[in-house]
């Protein structure tokens, strides 16, 4: 089986569309978390999600959709939830509200999260991901995301993984990313893939929308 892997979309709808149009053939896609936040298509990318994944993982901004407050501190996240809470119909905050903290993959064998297996909302940055050997006793892999850095490793012949960010990334490069992971080889292999994307068609759209202009501009920065 082959399993596209996206996260961290963000309400970046071009950067959606040009990683779905990117995306080689998977048997299976799958979102870790965060369709919206920050940027100024979350209802349209959660239409595209629900279309297209067979299975998504809810987010910190996910569960956020109807208390943006909670990022009053943060005004790049708490402008961009504001917009989702304006934007969302029922149906789509709905549907958020439904999603599940964590899903099992592949048969059981990948485990998919957001952010830690264990602590909600903990970052589990590369350096990390030989700590999460202790969470795969009963798993093949593990997909994470949150922290919007693109990386994978084998850990005693386990597969962990983080597809990066499409709508936000953080790695210092700006391009879309997601992954593909083949089930199949033991240890499972995770094909990292990286897709440019109009940046400036979303900064202008960020701009139009009244959001933080620190929004617009960490995107052609990649951070």
């Amino acid at each position: 089986m082959r399993l596209g892997v996206i996260s961290d979309i963000h309400a970046n709808l071009v950067a959606l569309e040009a990683v779905l149009a990117d995306m080689p053939p998977v048997d299976r896609l799958v979102c870790a978390g965060d369709v919206i936040g920050y940027n100024p298509w979350p209802a349209e990318c959660v239409e595209l999600v629900r279309e297209r994944c067979s299975a998504t993982v809810r987010g910190n901004h996910d569960r956020n959709a109807d208390t943006p407050n909670r990022y009053s501190m943060n005004e790049m996240a708490h402008e961009g939830l504001k917009l989702a809470a304006e934007e969302l119909s029922d149906a789509q905050r709905e549907w958020l509200r439904s999603l599940p903290r964590t899903y099992d993959l592949a048969e059981g064998r990948v485990l998919m999260v957001h952010d830690h297996p264990e602590h909600v909302d903990q970052y589990v940055r590369p350096h990390s991901f030989p700590k999460m050997r202790r969470y795969l006793d009963d798993y093949d892999a593990c997909i994470l995301g949150h922290t919007h850095v693109q990386h994978e490793a084998t850990v005693d012949g386990r597969l962990v993984l983080n597809p990066g960010s499409v709508g936000q990334p953080r790695d210092g490069d700006p391009r879309a990313a997601y992954a593909v992971i083949d089930t199949a080889p033991e240890p499972m292999a995770a094909h990292l893939h990286r897709v440019e994307y109009d940046i400036d068609a979303v900064q202008s759209a960020c701009r139009e929308a009244g959001l933080p202009a620190r929004t617009a501009d960490r995107l052609e920065q990649g951070k």
